[in-house]
C-alpha cells in the first residue's frame, strides 16, 4: 500500500511517501522536510498567524506533490505546537480550507508512534529499550517493563526550551519524573529518534551533504554529545549556519536540543545513543497501511 504521511511539527512540516507491507516501510518514493516552525512563540500557547499561514503553504505543496504518486491514503498529524494550543482549531480549519484534515496526537500517542517506526526500522531487543524523540515542543519516552509498553510525553523541546531560556537545572527539573520511572526500569540501550539526534549524527560525521544511510543506526556516544555542546558553545549563530551537518534553520535551536540529549544520556547513565531514522512517521505510515493495534500500552498521564 502506498501512503502519504505529513508530520506536523513544532519545528517542521516534513512529508513522507512511502510503500508499506506487513507492517514494514519497504520503499520510501519521496520525502521533504521545510522549517515552518509552526511552534514560534510557543510559551504563549498561541499559533501564530504567519507561523500557520506558512505552514497551510507547506501543506498545499505537500498534496500538490502528492498527487501524481498514486498515493492510496493520506495520513496528516500536529503534535506538540498544535495539541497546546488554544487557537488549534483555527489551524485546523486553515488545513482543511487547503484540502487536509488533521489528526491531533496526543503526545502518549506521538510516543507509540515513535515507538512503533524504531521497531520496524531498527533490529533491537525490546527488553531493556527505550526509546526517545527529542523534538521542537515535547521529549517523549518509551520503554517496556513487565511485559507492558509505557509511554510518556514531555513539554521539554528544543524550541521551547530555547525560546523559554531554560537552562540545565529547569530542564532536569521538567524531566526528572519521568526519568526516575524510567530509571526503575533498569533501561540497557537508549534510541533516539528526531531532528535533534539526526542533526548530532550528521555533525560528528561532518555530512556536508545528509545522508540517511549514514545517518541511520550511528552511535552516538556520550562524549560526541559533549563535544558538540563545546563546538556549539564557541560559535556564533552566523558560525553554527556555516557548520558541516547542522542545517542553518536548526542553528538558533539545537544547542537546547542537545542539552536535552546529555541530560538523559546523563540521568539513565547511557554510554551511547543509537540513532534512528525511522520515527512517527514511519509508525503512522505502518499503522495507515497495517491498522496495528496497540498492545498492553501503559499510558502515563
Amino acid at each position: 500500500m502506498r501512503v502519504a504521511v505529513i508530520d506536523i511539527g513544532t519545528n517542521s512540516t516534513r512529508l513522507l511517501v512511502a510503500d508499506v507491507h506487513r507492517e514494514k516501510v519497504e520503499r520510501v518514493v519521496h520525502f521533504d522536510l521545510v522549517t515552518t516552525r509552526l511552534g514560534e512563540g510557543i510559551g504563549s500557547g498561541y499559533l501564530h498567524k504567519d507561523a500557520v499561514a506558512r505552514t497551510c503553504e507547506t501543506l498545499k505543496h505537500y498534496l500538490e506533490r502528492i498527487h501524481p504518486l498514486q498515493v492510496e491514503c493520506v495520513v496528516a498529524a500536529a503534535t506538540s505546537a498544535v495539541r497546546d494550543a488554544c487557537n488549534r482549531e483555527e489551524f485546523l480549519e486553515a488545513a482543511r480550507r487547503v484540502g487536509l484534515e488533521v489528526t491531533v496526537l496526543s503526545g502518549e500517542e506521538e510516543a507509540y508512534l515513535s515507538y512503533l517506526g524504531v521497531q520496524a526500522g531498527l533490529e533491537v531487543d525490546a527488553a531493556g529499550l527505550v526509546v526517545m524523540d527529542v523534538g521542537g515542543g515535547s521529549t517523549e519516552f518509551i520503554w517496556q517493563r513487565e511485559g507492558s509498553l509505557f509511554c510518556r510525553s514531555v513539554n521539554v523541546g528544543a524550541v521551547r526550551m530555547t525560546e523559554g531560556g531554560h537552562d540545565d537545572a529547569a530542564i532536569s527539573r521538567l524531566l526528572s519524573p519521568t526519568l526516575n520511572q524510567v530509571r526503575f526500569s533498569s533501561p540497557r540501550r537508549l534510541v533516539g529518534v528526531g531532528g535533534t539526534v539526526t542533526t548530532c549524527a550528521a555533525m560528528v560525521q561532518k555530512l556536508t551533504v545528509y545522508d540517511p544511510a549514514r545517518v541511520h543506526g550511528f552511535v552516538l556516544s556520550r562524549a560526541d554529545v559533549e563535544n558538540i555542546l563545546a563546538i556549539l558553545s564557541r560559535c556564533t549563530l552566523e558560525e553554527r549556519r556555516r557548520l558541516p551537518g547542522l542545517q542553518p534553520e536548526r542553528a538558533d535551536i539545537i544547542a537546547a536540543g542537545v542539552r536535552i540529549v546529555r541530560l538523559v544520556m546523563r540521568e539513565l547513565d547511557m554510554p551511547s545513543l543509537q540513532v534512528s531514522e525511522t520515527d512517527i512517521m514511519h509508525g503512522l505510515a505502518i499503522q495507515a497501511a497495517s491498522g496495528v493495534e496497540r498492545k498492553n500500552v501503559v499510558i502515563y498521564q
